[in-house]
């Protein structure tokens, strides 16, 4: 019972998404609900999770599925913020890429994407160890949402 089995993104301050960027989510979204491991030591699951960024802080709000208060871990934004900059950067590249390179480029600019994003994921298991359980495909696809929310910010 240690999952997440509904999540949200109170990105109602950022500016509106390019095509690229609402695809990158609702995959982000459909693999995380189809698997994920998630826990709040001493505290049962499933879990609701509504993730925002309030004062430059990264907001995570826990709650069960009768959206009784679990927890809320609030993170600075300064570890992620060069991983996230990178990893849009990169990304940028790999949507260019796609549209005008051959498959060789493509896959090195996608290989650089996924150093980027695996080392945005590992800064997110630092930053919840003793908030939060998780697996490294969980925090990988959290570092993506997390990138969403910063997009514009």
């Amino acid at each position: 019972m240690s999952y997440i089995s509904h999540i949200e993104l109170d990105d109602k301050h950022s500016p509106p998404p390019t095509d690229e960027i609402e695809k990158e989510r609702r995959v982000a979204l459909y693999d995380l609900l189809e698997g994920n491991k998630f826990e709040v030591p001493s505290k049962s699951g499933p879990y609701h999770l509504i993730l925002s960024i309030k004062e430059k802080r990264l907001v995570f709000e826990v709650t069960n599925e009768d959206q009784s208060p679990v927890s809320e871990f609030h993170l600075s934004l300064s570890p992620f913020r060069q991983v996230v900059k990178d990893y849009w950067a990169i990304c940028e590249s790999y949507y260019d890429a796609v549209k005008n390179l051959p498959p060789g480029k493509i896959e090195t600019i996608d290989m650089a994407r996924r150093g980027i994003h695996d080392e945005g994921a590992r800064i997110l298991l630092e930053r919840l160890e003793e908030k939060a359980i998780l697996d490294r495909d969980t925090s990988r696809r959290l570092f993506t949402l997390i990138c969403i929310l910063h997009f514009g910010i």
